[in-house]
Order: structure tokens, then sequence, then C-alpha cells
């Protein structure tokens, strides 16, 4: 009982290792390329290389789906033109419809996450 209880309390940190890795694969295809595509490439070698910490890859797929929820949350006045008013200012914001970043994000972040329990 106690070994079973250590082997998947380390698959879940691999779990998460692999989250955080699919979620920097994901920024860095959008915003800055190679300067952190190849580095993420190279970690996710190195991770692969042994076959326990391999088990755990599906973490790349909910990675990859939290920076999609962020877009669904920062854009959920969407879609359109939003206005605002303070006492000192004012002014208009364009959103994205936010329900197609949201979709996608749920089914990566849940998929990866189910996924991997049923592999156990």
């Amino acid at each position: 009982m106690r070994r079973s209880l250590r082997i998947h309390v380390s698959g879940c940190g691999w779990f998460w290792a692999w989250a955080l890795l699919g979620g920097a694969a994901a920024l860095g295809a959008v915003s800055l390329g190679v300067l952190v595509l190849a580095p993420v490439a190279l970690v996710g070698a190195l991770m692969a290389s042994r076959p326990t910490i391999r088990h755990s890859a599906f973490g790349l797929l909910s990675g990859g789906g939290a920076p999609m929820l962020y877009v669904a949350w920062a854009q959920r006045a969407g879609p359109g033109t939003t206005c605002w008013h303070t006492a000192t200012a004012s002014g208009c914001d364009q959103h994205l419809n936010p329900l197609p970043w949201l979709l996608a994000g749920s089914t990566m972040f849940i998929g990866g996450i189910v996924a991997y329990a049923r592999r156990d």
C-alpha cells in the first residue's frame, strides 16, 4: 500500500512537471518562438528518456490547455466592444469571443488529466 502511494504521488508530480513544460511550449510557440521552444524541447527530450517519467507525458496536453483558459478568462467581457468609465478616465476595449478559447482549453486541460488517470 505504501509503495503504490509513493508511485502515485511521484507520477502526479511528473504529470505536473510535464504540464509546466506544455504550458511553456504553448507560450513559446505564440510569443518567443525558438528562444523558448529549443530549451523546452531539450528538457522534454531529457524527461522522455526515462519510461517512468514518460508515463506522465499526458501533462503536456493539460499544460497546453492552460494558456487557452487564461485567454478565455482575459476575454470574458467579449465578444465585441466594452466601454468603461471611472471618476478620472474612460475608454473602450475590444474583446474576442471567449467561448472557443474556453472550449479548447477545457478540452485539452481536462482531457490530459482524464487520459493520465485512465492510463494508470
